[in-house]
């Protein structure tokens, strides 16, 4: 709040007022100054409008300079006259002046938030100023003499302050700004706006229209299209920089979601930060392939770029193990994966692309979400679940059938700087360098392939110099430590699972899924590609899974060796040989052969023995005697009538002769007896029914009902087409 009451001691020195407390007194009481009593000490205190104007100034700088005004308090900007902002009691802004001018209060304060602080202190300055000429002009003082009390008192051009207040060339003044508004606007720099080109809506929409879609034109092009269509349809429009203008008025996610789509979009949403702190060296895995940029010459002659896979730990950052190949297949990130397997551990948890490479189902078979692939029960348990866990795969999400290469933290070792920069251009490769993209081709592009075995060297050798570089700025190196450095000791303490001799079958071994034959064998395709063909495989006790699939593991170069038998969801079942086909006049191989199935009957007849210790008869004397039951005694009695005995009449009914003349007269009607047609019972007899049937039809005979019936479902059946044949073969005919 402005200080209203002043001391003679206050004011003396002023503009405007005799230098001495005594002296103010004494023209107190002559001009008749507004006086009351102190309300601390003794004296009288005179009221702020009662002073000379130029007193009244100086009053208003000085209370102006208090650290609560220069810090901007709201007692600095409020005021009087509110309702009508940027105007005063005295003399208020002319209406045609205010409805010229319009500016964006928001846009305003974000300019003065962008000022230095030099800039801001200034305009600070400025206010303490004109919110003095307007306490002057509130209390009756004239506006010019106002402005020239201010500026005498401090010091400064009364016509700068007036320029401030009403404006000057090609600014406006603060009058035309919310009193609350002030500040911002006295800061250089903001002009607002102080009128709005025309823009016909229909030319307005056209231009969003053209602007505003995925192929995400130029404006300068839209702008022309704008201009031809302007024409023909009479639109009013601006200039093209008025129109960029407006759209940056348009939400800026609206812009990108209309000219980048929704991964465009999605790239403004803050990226998810994840610590690694809850973890230990080992416990969470991921993976990824890497294509060299490099041509290498390979074993059979070929010359292409190698694909490496490499699994990275998650924790320290630090490369594990890695498995070179022409393609990214499922033997190299097997392998791979059995390389960190034996040589540091089983992770606990798995981060990996779900490509078809990565996501095959001798890796991951069985494991939910497989996005690319159809969940079967009936396919083997992959390689990590069996080892990790069932939920130990996690998948990189994919959105729009891109992946998202944030999920996972190798992707970052691939990026500038990363196994490209010191690989790729390792100077031993001078000449096979490709360029990582088709316009970044070197001069000397082609001129030279590396030997595989020269590029696994300076490979090896540089995976190893990139764990060990010190001063990694990643969360658990802290910019002082290496990859190796934060795993070795994390790792020390850490609970890390080893893998058995049994388990190690499972990476070093490929894989298939059979079907178990009757007589237990199984039959691997594996060979059948390279010209060997199908290998046969047995071993007795796959008879009790005959007709069952299961997972076969076998070494891809010994086809005729020893292979492993598992069920689907890895329980490991026997060992498995190799049955090889023989000659077909070859003797020994038949003799050997009988030999070892008279080994397998004689083996089993000894087990079936051992298995039944009791015999049938056994079994029958340990049967309990089962008693008669009890026939209870019937309720209702049929009374017996025995037969006439020889020799002695049988009673005869008694016959009206009404009844003696119908039984004569149907005597006479029916005498006759009914015809019974045999309908044979074997197949020879029901042929030659049929026969006959077909023989009266040809020669226009009526058939009855039962019949024509048989005759016509007959000749449908089976029964009638073989035993047509053994007549039609043995010339054989059917009897009348």
């Amino acid at each position: 709040m402005t200080k209203e009451w002043f001391t003679a001691s206050d004011l003396a020195g002023l503009p405007g007022v005799p230098g001495t407390s005594r002296g103010i007194n004494k023209a107190a009481e002559r001009e008749e100054w507004q006086w009351q009593r102190r309300a601390k000490g003794k004296g009288r205190e005179y009221h702020l409008n009662s002073l000379p104007t130029k007193t009244q100034a100086a009053c208003l700088v000085n209370d102006s300079q208090s650290p609560d005004t220069l810090s901007g308090t709201p007692a600095l900007l409020s005021g009087p006259n509110q309702s009508t902002p940027g105007t005063s009691i005295s003399e208020a802004a002319p209406a045609s002046e205010v409805v010229s001018f319009s500016y964006d209060r928001d846009n305003l304060w974000a300019h003065y938030d962008r000022k230095s602080e030099k800039q801001k202190e200034a305009a600070k300055e400025k206010l303490m100023l004109l919110n003095a000429v307007m306490r002057l002009v509130d209390n009756g003082t004239g506006m010019v003499d106002s402005f020239k009390a201010v500026g005498l008192a401090h010091g400064k051009s009364w016509r700068t302050i007036q320029g401030w207040y009403h404006g000057t060339s090609g600014r406006p003044g603060i009058k035309h700004y919310e009193r609350t508004d002030w500040l911002a606007a006295l800061v250089p720099g903001y002009v607002g706006r102080t009128a709005t080109a025309e823009l016909s809506e229909e030319a307005w929409e056209f231009f969003k229209a053209d602007y505003l879609r995925l192929e995400a034109p130029a404006a300068t092009a839209c702008y022309y299209r704008l201009e031809r269509a302007a024409k023909e349809h009479g639109w009013t429009i601006p200039v093209l920089r008025t129109l960029e203008r407006r759209l940056q008025h348009i939400p800026r996610t609206i812009r990108v979601l209309r000219r980048e789509g929704e991964e465009g979009l999605r790239r403004l949403y803050p990226a998810q930060q994840r610590t690694v702190q809850d973890l230990h060296a080992l416990q969470w895995i991921n993976g990824d392939g890497y294509q060299h940029n490099v041509f290498v010459e390979w074993p059979n002659g070929g010359i292409d770029r190698p694909k490496t896979w490499f699994w990275q730990d998650v924790y320290s950052r630090k490369l594990l193990a890695y498995r070179v190949d022409l393609s990214e297949n499922t033997d190299s990130i097997r392998l791979s994966f059995g390389d960190v397997v034996e040589t540091f551990g089983i992770s606990e948890e798995v981060t990996i692309d779900n490509t078809r490479a990565a996501a095959n189902k001798w890796m991951t078979g069985r494991v939910k979400n497989r996005y690319r692939f159809k969940v079967k029960e009936d396919d083997p348990l992959g390689l990590i679940p069996t080892l990790c866990g069932r939920d130990a795969v996690h998948w990189t999400s994919v959105f729009k059938g891109k992946g998202h290469g944030q999920a996972k933290p190798i992707e970052r070792a691939f990026g500038i700087g990363g196994i490209g920069e010191v690989v790729d251009k390792h100077p031993a490769f001078e000449g096979a360098y490709t360029g990582n993209n088709p316009n970044a081709k070197p001069e000397n592009y082609g001129s030279k392939a590396i030997p595989i075995e020269k590029f696994l060297k300076i490979l090896q050798e540089e995976v190893t110099a990139w764990n060990a570089k010190p001063g990694r700025r990643t969360e658990m190196c802290n910019g002082v430590m290496s990859f190796d450095q934060a795993f070795n000791a994390s790792y020390v303490n850490a609970p890390i699972r080893k893998a058995t001799a049994e388990q190690r079958r499972l990476w070093l071994l490929s894989a298939e899924s059979i079907k178990v034959r009757n007589d237990g064998t199984v039959k691997l395709s594996a060979g059948s590609a390279v010209g060997k063909g199908h290998n046969r495989y047995h071993n007795h006790e796959l008879l009790d899974h005959a007709g069952q699939k299961i997972v076969v593991r076998f070494d891809p170069e010994d086809l005729h060796g020893t292979v492993y038998a598992y069920t689907l969801d890895g329980r490991y079942l026997c060992d498995c040989e190799c049955i090889e086909a023989t000659g077909f006049g070859n003797t020994d191989a038949a003799r050997s052969f009988n030999r070892e199935r008279q080994r397998f009957v004689k083996a089993t007849k000894l087990a079936a023995k051992a298995e039944t210790r009791m015999t049938a008869m056994q079994v029958a004397d340990q049967l309990p005697q089962v008693e008669q039951a009890e026939t209870p005694n019937p309720k209702v009695v049929r009374p017996l009538r025995p037969e006439p005995k020889l020799g002695r009449p049988v009673p005869q009914p008694v016959i009206s002769e009404a009844q003696a003349a119908d039984i004569a007269s149907f005597q006479t009607n029916f005498s006759k007896p009914a015809e019974v047609v045999s309908t044979g019972t074997d197949a020879p007899s029901r042929y030659e029914r049929w026969s006959n049937l077909d023989r009266r039809l040809h020669e226009g005979n009526q058939l009855s009902d039962v019949d024509q019936k048989f005759w016509a479902q007959y000749q449908k059946g089976d029964e009638y087409r073989s035993m047509k044949a053994i007549y039609t073969d043995f010339d054989l005919k059917a009897e009348a």
